[in-house]
């Protein structure tokens, strides 16, 4: 069982933000950031990719439902929304996870790192990617 199924059947404690039939949320244990939340699902999925289309579906309302809270009720003026999807994206608990990180002008957080520029033919790049 994972970390976070432990979370979700209370194996493990945690500071619950929220939580209904088909989501919990919580606070990330790591303190970079107050109020950095987790939004996971009940059923475990390895990340966005294996999820069932239903679930993630209400994995995102419930995301939503945190962000609103965070920007109309607690202060915050923006919520940065994060998720990583396998081992080469840097995912470290292989249960899907949404972070939330509500922000405030001036709170020094740089969730964007200051990666150098790649040369490369966007025209070629997207009919690489480009879903038909």
């Amino acid at each position: 069982m994972c970390i976070f199924c432990k979370i979700i059947s209370k194996e493990i404690p945690s500071y619950a933000i929220y939580e209904d039939e088909y989501t919990y949320a919580f606070l990330d244990n790591c303190q970079d950031a107050i109020g950095h939340t987790l939004v996971v699902p009940k059923q475990h999925c390895v990340n966005l990719l294996d999820c069932p289309i239903e679930l993630l579906g209400k994995v995102t309302e419930t995301v939503h439902k945190i962000a609103k809270h965070y920007v109309d009720d607690c202060g915050y003026q923006g919520v940065n929304i994060l998720n990583a999807s396998g081992q080469c994206a840097q995912q470290s608990v292989f249960h899907l996870h949404i972070h939330l990180v509500p922000r405030k002008a001036g709170d020094n957080i740089n969730m964007w790192p200051d990666n150098a520029r790649q040369e490369m033919n966007l025209s070629t790049v997207c009919q690489q990617l480009q879903l038909k």
